[in-house]
């Protein structure tokens, strides 16, 4: 699996609206009891994709991810809408893929077939668990039954699948984790985001964490965890292709791709964000977080950003780096000193070596160690220091 020279070229949508917000979820979501106006996002998400359309003509989208939030709480129509505005603007790859996040309650699986009608050619649903109990103290609004019944369905109606589960869950040992990941791999198609729980600050989470009320594995533990994560999935033709993303050979999530291989992609929706090559280098852009404030600066001008920055050389080769390393083919040591106008001090990718943290690949290619994905933060930070 050969990274293209430029990392490809993406379109992410945000749709920020859940039915409940998870106690361990920091993304930028929102619940609106009241129901939410999707014809008038529609249009605002046209708007901004025309505004981001002529920032990056020429440009040919090999991929799509909508993306929130719970992208399935849209209408099969509003998808279309949004589909149909981005294939209106730019270039389509004749092998785009086209994915969208779901929740596998029974009424969202319903709307499956009205998605796949309206361009979305891969599924990836919010599963979190396969225990009905663990499922309840994630605060998930499915059960194991009505997930197992979306994977079916899902399997049934778009062309490629994937699902999360989260592990290192409180009171998570390692048989009950292999005996729910084994269920998994016979439920899955090609591919599975297994993540580990982490405890975010300003979530319930978080504070039920801090006073003792909510037990996690240790570190260590979370560690074994994790190594036997990966000991199951190889053995059963699905390796790690990232830290947390696994795929038989060939279906690997191509929208995750662009960001990995430091790619250029365009974010569209409230709390988005994009890079962008122009003429005058390379562009980090982020848009409003609340959703009707978004909604009201498109209205007004076209776009919600709040943030439309120019990357330094220094900032562009860091990112290189912290995106390229969770994955298993590495990076190109010599792309990131075009990147970056900068080398690698070797003394320092000589001491990795040493302990065991990175390993040289054929030509200039480099990549972290399965020990050196436990402490990535770490590695990128000494490599880029």
């Amino acid at each position: 699996m050969m990274a293209q020279a430029d990392g490809g070229f993406g379109i992410y949508v945000h749709w920020p609206f859940c039915e409940a917000k998870c106690p361990y979820c920091d993304f930028n979501s929102h619940v609106r009891h009241a129901g939410v106006d999707q014809a008038r996002f529609a249009a605002a998400f046209e708007r901004e994709l025309a505004y981001f359309a002529a920032r990056t003509r020429g440009r040919r989208v090999d991929s799509i991810f909508l993306g929130g939030g719970t992208p399935s709480l849209m209408l099969p129509a509003t998808v279309g809408r949004v589909l149909d505005a981005i294939a209106g603007h730019w270039e389509i790859s004749p092998t785009v893929e086209v994915s969208m996040e779901a929740n596998p309650s029974s009424v969202e699986a319903e709307r499956f077939r009205g998605y796949r009608a309206a361009g979305v050619n891969r599924l990836s649903l919010g599963v979190q668990s396969l225990r009905d109990a663990d499922l309840k103290r994630l605060g998930r609004l499915h059960d194991a039954a009505q997930a197992r019944a979306a994977i079916g369905i899902a399997r049934s109606t778009f062309e490629r699948i994937s699902f999360d589960l989260i592990y290192a869950r409180p009171d998570q040992d390692a048989a009950a984790w292999r005996s729910e990941l084994e269920e998994a791999i016979g439920l899955a198609a090609d591919h599975l985001s297994l993540y580990q729980l982490t405890i975010e600050q300003g979530t319930p989470y978080f504070e039920l964490h801090r006073t003792g009320k909510l037990v996690v594995p240790d570190p260590d533990t979370a560690a074994d965890l994790y190594d036997l994560t990966q000991e199951i999935c190889t053995a059963h033709g699905m390796p790690a292709y990232e830290v947390s993303n696994h795929a038989a050979p060939g279906a690997e999530c191509r929208h995750n791709l662009v960001y990995w291989r430091y790619g250029d992609y365009v974010g569209v929706g409230p709390g988005a964000h994009g890079r962008l090559t122009g003429g005058n280098g390379k562009f980090a852009t982020a848009t409003e977080r609340h959703p009707e404030t978004w909604l009201a600066a498109v209205e007004a001008r076209g776009e919600g950003l709040v943030e439309d920055m120019s990357l330094t050389q220094e900032e562009q080769g860091d990112e290189f780096l912290l995106m390229g390393l969770r994955l298993v083919e590495g990076v190109d040591l010599a792309r990131f000193e075009a990147i970056s106008d900068r080398r690698i001090d070797p003394r320092r990718v000589a001491d990795l070596i040493e302990h065991g943290m990175v390993e040289r690949l054929d030509g200039t290619r480099m990549r972290v160690t399965p020990a050196g994905c436990l402490v990535l933060d770490a590695v990128v930070a000494d490599l880029a220091s």
